[in-house]
């Protein structure tokens, strides 16, 4: 059996979700399509609309073979950690190919841009750091520099953020040397960060901006997601009553700051550069989440840095316990989520060969990744009534999700 990797978030899946589904089991001709999840938390630095295993079933029974989850320290990353921790979960599980979906479609364009990068590496570097000390953001450095290099033109724009993630993807695969084939497919209608429903192929974040406002299923939101994601969404929302969101987090966080003395909020990972202080001087200022983030934010904090950062602090993740991801040469484990029959039989084929565990349930012999999942875990149920909470997180404890 042959496998082809997808590397998702699902924050809920939806009907762009279904395409590339397809598209990359046709493109890669495939027998098992598996993907790598971000858990709690995403890499724009927000908690998922709901919890990994609701997420998990509709994907399984949409058309996923496996479901395997993006440990936190690579989910809650700038694109580049992002990417080396979810190419080389999809290497452990012995993928031939990984398909993502982006604004330029034709992957020799990342390809010959990744030549072009290694080639002006040198001045590349030069000039984000000169960007940088001037104090923009490393997003905003970072597409000035590419396109000093010549690598943004009219066919690949780098200021695009899944023309960025797959431009990470490639490098992950082939600076690594890693015997993977990457595939892209042209995203279809809506765009990354659409805020309206135009179509039944809409932005993730668009639904959520219904679910958010609305807070029921509507016609519109319904006519965008598979019954499999409705009915997901509406189990977990008469369970829990709520959805994810920073909002609901708001006390909690501001909590944690108030107590919290800025030394303590230093050791923090991303607070840097005095950041502790503008944290600690504007928390009393601010009423809500979204007011918190607009009074820190500024050419150097993009709202998506200070998110992370705020995950950082929600759940007590420290530079310390991060240090080490940087070196990590591999994936230290792969967890298992949820898989299907054909999932079965393709994990069976190639867990002889592969050189790290499958670990399909929290335990007490974690090491310091699973760890620090399970802190992730505790911080992300922590708005719901205790009841709920402790179920919820039961799940954790139990075998993956089989269907």
């Amino acid at each position: 059996m042959q496998a082809c990797g997808l590397i998702v978030e699902y924050n809920p899946f939806h009907n762009g979700h279904v395409y590339h589904l397809e598209e990359a089991r046709k493109k890669s001709n495939a027998d098992c399509m598996i993907t790598v999840m971000s858990g709690s938390f995403l890499q724009r630095g927000e908690p998922a609309i709901i919890d990994k295993f609701h997420r998990t079933k509709a994907a399984l029974k949409s058309g996923i073979d496996i479901v395997v989850e993006l440990p936190y320290v690579f989910a809650v990353q700038s694109s580049d950690l992002f990417a080396k921790g979810s190419v080389q979960t999809l290497h452990e599980l012995g993928v031939s190919s990984i398909c993502f979906g982006s604004e330029s479609g034709d992957i020799t364009d990342f390809t010959s841009s990744h030549t072009t990068f290694k080639a002006r590496e040198t001045q590349y570097r030069e000039t984000l750091q000169s960007n940088l000390d001037l104090g923009l953001s490393f997003p905003e450095a970072s597409r000035i520099a590419y396109r000093e290099i010549g690598l943004t033109t009219d066919r690949m724009d780098l200021s695009k953020p899944n023309n960025i993630l797959g431009f990470s993807y490639v490098k992950a695969i082939v600076e690594n040397n890693l015997p993977i084939e990457p595939l892209t497919i042209k995203r279809s209608k809506s765009n990354y960060h659409d805020e309206t429903i135009t179509s039944s192929i809409a932005s993730a974040t668009s639904i959520r901006k219904e679910l958010f406002a609305f807070g029921i299923m509507t016609p519109e939101i319904a006519s965008t997601i598979p019954e499999n994601t409705e009915h997901q969404l509406k189990i977990y929302k008469e369970k829990t009553k709520v959805w994810h969101s920073w909002e609901a987090y708001f006390p909690f966080l501001h909590y944690r700051v108030m107590t919290m003395t800025t030394d303590e909020l230093q050791q923090i990972q991303g607070v840097d550069e005095g950041l502790e202080n503008r944290i600690k001087k504007t928390a009393n200022q601010a009423a809500s989440f979204q007011e918190w983030v607009e009074k820190i934010k500024t050419k150097r904090y993009t709202w998506t840095r200070l998110q992370r950062i705020f995950v950082h602090i929600l759940t007590n993740t420290k530079k310390a316990d991060m240090n080490f991801v940087q070196s990590l040469s591999r994936i230290p484990y792969v967890r298992i989520l949820g898989l299907t029959e054909n999932g079965k039989a393709y994990l069976n084929q190639v867990k002889k060969d592969m050189e790290v565990p499958i670990v399909t349930q929290l335990s007490r012999s974690m090491n310091e990744m699973l760890s620090i999942e399970e802190k992730a875990s505790h911080a992300y149920y922590s708005i719901l009534p205790p009841a709920i909470r402790k179920q919820l997180h039961r799940q954790e404890l139990a075998p993956p999700i089989f269907v």
